[in-house]
């Protein structure tokens, strides 16, 4: 589509905008007031930094089929970009991953939702491996980190690491060189190495409260952990999985007002099971994965002790941040413009003249009516 008019209520950094935004040639020429008080709501396309799969399908299948059907389904709930994102897995494994990448970006419905790869792992603390492979766990050695980011040549967009392994910190100002967003997670840290951490280059916090440490007692001493970190530093990002089951609504509101919209982000952890039916699946890939099974709207590993990955998608994140007390402006910058900015992405994320023309389309219920990705509709009900 050359050019574009969208009308409604369209949802800007100033606020809500009773009116029509122009886009041309993908990109948004800008913003005109007019009457669309009873219009939809137009909002910035919705970006997951933080997504396995979903539709039956997982990234670490490590197949386009794999990759566009996850796509599919999570453009059907609103999502405009999305970083597909890999657990602990062999080398050879994560190397495919990103040839598959690179021939899916050029897909012509919905290649420009693939931004970039989250790489989750492998270089994780044990304690905190959760759902993830603990046999493909370990440190960060500088030969093997440069092999992963040579063999990337650029697709990798964030990384989550363990501060406290060894190596971490040298990954850390290496991933800061090369403008890609270091994270921490699945961690054991306390406060000093989170804040060690920082200093090189670790800015955000991967599923805050999941995987990761909290107020340690020794010898009658008590040493703040990771979380404790996430408010004392306050700088530092966080993303919540905020489908209700991982945190609590009461939780959720309490994060969202202690961090504020600009420091928060919303992510689905979403894993193969999102859009499916209850019952058994698999986290990770069909060949090397782990049985988990869906209840009670969340995966969860054998025996139920655990999550195992979230099955929402991002319409359900955004009606939950509202039951959770956030605005409908706080939530929709949590899961658009806060991502865009953690992950660097400087093309999209706002409602403003010059940015990509992404836009997720919903009504009063949050319910998905259209996605536009690259100025390209990707979903329309």
């Amino acid at each position: 589509m050359d050019k574009q008019y969208l009308s409604g209520r369209i949802i800007t950094p100033e606020g809500i905008v009773n009116g029509s935004v122009c886009c041309e040639n993908g990109i948004i020429n800008g913003v005109c007031e007019g009457d669309a008080e009873r219009g939809y709501y137009i909002a910035p396309g919705f970006i997951d930094i933080h997504i396995h799969g979903g539709g039956g399908h997982d990234f670490m299948d490590g197949t386009e089929e794999a990759f566009l059907g996850a796509a599919k389904l999570h453009a059907s709930h609103g999502t405009a970009t999305l970083l597909p994102t890999t657990l602990t897995c062999p080398d050879e494994e994560l190397f495919h991953s990103f040839s598959v990448l690179r021939n899916v970006k050029s897909d012509e419905k919905y290649g420009d939702m693939f931004y970039g790869m989250h790489l989750e792992g492998p270089y994780f603390s044990a304690k905190q491996a959760g759902a993830q492979d603990p046999k493909y766990l370990k440190n960060p050695e500088k030969a093997h980190y440069e092999s992963i980011l040579k063999q990337a040549d650029g697709l990798i967009t964030r990384w989550s690491v363990a501060p406290e392994l060894e190596g971490a910190m040298q990954l850390g100002s290496r991933l800061r060189e090369l403008g890609i967003c270091a994270s921490m997670g699945h961690s054991d840290a306390l406060y000093e190495t989170v804040q060690e951490a920082y200093s090189h280059g670790y800015t955000h916090l991967t599923h805050f409260y999941s995987g990761m440490s909290s107020l340690t007692r020794k010898r009658g001493y008590r040493y703040p952990g990771m979380i404790e970190s996430g408010y004392m530093i306050d700088d530092l990002t966080v993303e919540v999985i905020c489908d209700g089951k991982h945190l609590p609504h009461s939780m959720l509101g309490y994060v969202f007002r202690a961090k504020g919209a600009d420091k928060c982000a919303l992510v689905t952890d979403a894993m193969r099971g999102a859009g499916m039916t209850e019952g058994k699946t698999i986290l990770g890939s069909l060949t090397n994965g782990q049985e988990c099974y869906i209840e009670d709207g969340v995966a969860k590993m054998p025996g139920g002790e655990a999550f195992a990955g979230s099955v929402a998608t991002a319409d359900r994140l955004v009606r939950n941040a509202m039951k959770a007390g956030a605005s409908i402006e706080d939530a929709v910058k949590m899961i658009s413009t806060t991502p865009a900015r953690i992950c660097n992405m400087r093309d999209r994320g706002e409602i403003t003249k010059g940015k990509r023309a992404d836009f997720t389309v919903f009504d009063e219920e949050t319910n998905i009516i259209a996605v536009v990705s690259g100025g390209k509709i990707i979903y329309e009900r």
